[in-house]
């Protein structure tokens, strides 16, 4: 554990390497809040960081620059929780009081508000429909030969298909299958190959039988990535745009990574702790999207490691929020 000197000249570094991407000299750290040192001070405390991995000199005479250890002390034992301004939390609010439609253009727009209001690359993973239980199921009569099963689920999703009526099927059939269906489906999931106990009616059971048939849920989580473009911004080298770039099209990596942080009890992962070689220059901070006590999904964004840490936990705990109520209640509604 650092003192509290040490401790107040690394944030100074980490705050100022965050605003102006250049090493960080002695002479400025001096005059930092919290610091009130001399610069031969200053300079000897840096040396001692870097003898112990906090900090590094990228050459002679420049500057120091956090490293990924001094980043994770940072976001440990420094840092002041941040919040989001006032135009940002009316943003999202805004946003969430407004948003409507399917899931996946909630999930899709959701992805493009985080992007913009951190400046980095997000990524939201969906429920997917596998783990949502059944709220409403309903079966609606399109002609003499067609019908829609429609399924309201607890994600806020909502599933539905087309499927060919057998001949002569009345509407009080459809009425009874649809009672059926939800006296035994409702609180259940629509995992394949689901079935419900027999109706004791050979026609209203070939009918719910139709409709399972045609509800399809996908056990894929859907994935979400907006932002991209500001990552190419981020980094001076070429080649680490284009790995992180070509990372970012690699939907089972990015569900497989953020998963694995929040099982490690984390939120936030810097550089190599992550354990994906190529963004090994970035770090990830998330926040689970939590339905009645239950994880259905995650929201993150992914930027360079000298990312606004406070400011980013600040916003993925309130996108996250909001969007674990939003489901919730869309469900609801819907339902």
């Amino acid at each position: 554990m650092l003192d509290e000197r040490k401790s107040a000249i690394l944030r100074a570094i980490v705050q100022e390497y965050i605003t102006t991407a250049q090493p960080v000299g002695s002479t400025l750290i001096a005059k930092a809040p919290g610091v009130q040192v001399s610069s031969a001070t200053v300079r000897n405390e840096m040396a001692v960081l870097e003898q112990e991995g906090y900090v590094a000199q990228p050459h002679t005479s420049a500057g120091r620059i956090p490293t990924d250890k001094g980043y994770r002390f940072f976001v440990d034992h420094v840092a002041q929780p941040g919040h989001l301004d006032d135009a940002s939390t009316r943003r999202v609010g805004e946003f969430f009081d407004s948003a409507h439609g399917r899931i996946e253009e909630l999930l899709h727009q959701t992805t493009n508000l985080l992007a913009q209001v951190t400046s980095h690359a997000a990524v939201v993973v969906g429920p997917s429909a596998e783990r949502a239980r059944v709220r409403s199921i309903q079966l609606v009569g399109l002609s003499a030969h067609h019908a829609t099963v429609v399924a309201v689920m607890s994600n806020g999703s909502v599933d539905d298909a087309t499927f060919e009526l057998p001949p002569d099927t009345s509407d009080a059939r459809l009425a009874a299958a649809t009672v059926h269906l939800q006296t035994h489906l409702s609180g259940e999931s629509l995992d394949p190959g689901t079935t419900v106990l027999t109706s004791g009616d050979a026609s209203v059971d070939r009918l719910c039988a139709l409709a399972l048939d045609g509800l399809q849920p996908s056990s894929d989580e859907p994935v979400f990535v907006g932002g991209t473009a500001s990552m190419a911004q981020a980094f001076d080298a070429v080649d680490t745009v284009r790995s992180v770039l070509r990372t970012l099209e690699q939907q089972y990596v990015l569900v497989s990574l953020v998963r694995d942080i929040l099982g490690r009890g984390l939120s936030v992962a810097i550089g190599t702790e992550h354990g994906v070689e190529p963004l090994s220059a970035c770090s990830v901070v998330v926040a689970p999207v939590v339905i009645d006590g239950e994880q259905v999904g995650t929201v993150g964004v992914l930027g360079p490691t000298r990312m606004d840490y406070p400011q980013a936990l600040a916003t993925v705990e309130v996108v996250s929020d909001r969007l674990g109520r939003r489901l919730e209640t869309g469900g609801r509604r819907a339902g």
